[in-house]
């Protein structure tokens, strides 16, 4: 037996709770928002146990009045800002228009970044076309901003006849070849080591691609996050892993995580890995945070992590209800504010914008989306039936069809035959 311990507190579960739950009154003046321009940016080839506060604080371009400043300034051009605006609010109008498609019944489901399109616009424009990007399901921006048609987006959501992949993903889980956007997997964080592994085999090949993932800051947890951070060490593999901390993983806060502790970018002071924490929503701050990784990536130094801090606008997916974990005034209350707004903000000030022509903007848009939608819908939607041939069930599982699933794909469509209903293919 132990000695006596009368005098002992008694042991205590600590259960994360978020600040504030539905019906109450929100105030994030506890987050703690470092001045923009005050974070020092190191050289590339700078060792990452010299800058770890860059982990620990937060990485910012834009002020509170619109005006870039300090050291991680990409001083783009006029152009390239208005491209980059452009590309946020095209994505915006894709997913209000999807998202309504999903409430009329004509997909299943579907997922909106609203709020978080600086975390993928910003990558895209400082990536190389040729990168490989290793996506979560909200960074729908990647494949708008590299140009990819909106109609074929559309037919995979719809799953109709146009869909490349025979209807065999959920809605939203895309895959690009053609712009370097990689299969999404509804399992959590498997793309990390497959970025990784990616990343390796362009290194053991001496090309000059490099890899770039993202998750959510939930799925930090995961395991395969932690095997990927270990592999991209060792093997200093060419990579960027982007943690998208929006604050809510589904129905659980990011206390779960661990974000009571520490912040996300600290993850990569373990590994002696580059960790950059940088303001999400602040699209400068996000492009150059990844031009920097991209450069260290490319000059053999090794992976960076990227924690982007921002703010999840609308529910985790059209399955969820938001307002039943957390306060309604949450997304308008959140201090870093609306990306499309600041970078607008920007432009003004800059006297290379102004409200005409982004209103004007946003209509053309609303266009281009409704006719996208209007010929893919052509095509057929998800509540019609099926729209591929039942064999092609089979297809694209192995390159050379194995006997057993010929005549298994044999059995189903002779069953189908002597049943006298075949699958509706409306």
């Amino acid at each position: 037996m132990p000695g006596d311990r009368t005098n002992l507190p008694r042991l205590a579960l600590h259960v994360p709770e978020p600040q504030f739950r539905p019906g109450d009154a929100v105030d994030f003046a506890g987050v703690e928002i470092p001045a923009a321009g005050a974070a020092r940016r190191p050289d590339t080839a700078e060792a990452a146990g010299e800058f770890r506060d860059l982990a620990y604080t937060l990485v910012r371009v834009l002020d509170e009045n619109g005006r870039a400043t300090g050291p991680w300034d990409p001083k783009l051009s006029p152009e390239t800002l208005r491209r980059m605006l452009r590309s946020m609010a095209l994505t915006r109008a894709f997913d209000e228009r999807m998202f309504r498609a999903q409430r009329q019944g004509k997909t299943s489901f579907y997922m909106k970044c609203t709020g978080e399109e600086a975390v993928a616009i910003g990558a895209a424009f400082a990536l190389d076309r040729d990168d490989m990007c290793f996506p979560s399901y909200r960074q729908q921006g990647l494949l708008i901003a590299r140009d990819c048609p909106l109609v074929d987006m559309m037919n995979q959501i719809y799953s109709n006849t146009g869909d490349k992949l025979q209807g065999k993903q959920l809605p939203i889980m895309y895959s690009e070849k053609r712009f370097g956007f990689f299969s999404i997997s509804g399992n959590l964080t498997t793309q990390y080591p497959q970025a990784v592994g990616w990343a390796m085999a362009s290194a053991a090949q001496a090309d000059t691609r490099i890899a770039a993932t993202w998750c959510g800051e939930g799925s930090t947890a995961e395991g395969d996050f932690h095997s990927a951070l270990t592999f991209a060490t060792v093997y200093r593999a060419p990579v960027i892993f982007n943690v998208v901390n929006n604050q809510w993983a589904i129905s659980s806060f990011s206390g779960f995580a661990g974000a009571e502790a520490t912040t996300f970018a600290a993850r990569a002071v373990g590994y002696g890995m580059a960790g950059l924490r940088v303001d999400g929503n602040d699209i400068l701050a996000v492009y150059a945070a990844t031009a920097w990784a991209a450069e260290r990536a490319r000059t053999n130094q090794g992976p960076t992590l990227i924690e982007h801090f921002t703010y999840r606008v609308e529910g985790h997916s059209t399955s969820d209800d938001p307002s039943q974990y957390r306060s309604a005034g949450e997304p308008t209350a959140w201090p870093l504010g609306d990306p499309i707004q600041r970078l607008k903000d920007h432009l003004i000030g800059m006297g290379e914008w102004d409200e005409e022509r982004h209103a004007a903007m946003d209509r053309e848009l609303a266009e281009q989306v409704r006719a996208a939608q209007k010929a893919a819908e052509g095509n057929g939607i998800l509540g019609h039936g099926l729209h591929q041939p039942l064999d092609t069930l089979f297809d694209g599982v192995f390159e050379e069809m194995p006997w057993h699933l010929r005549e298994q794909r044999q059995m189903m469509l002779d069953e189908e035959t002597a049943s006298g209903r075949p699958w509706d293919r409306k």
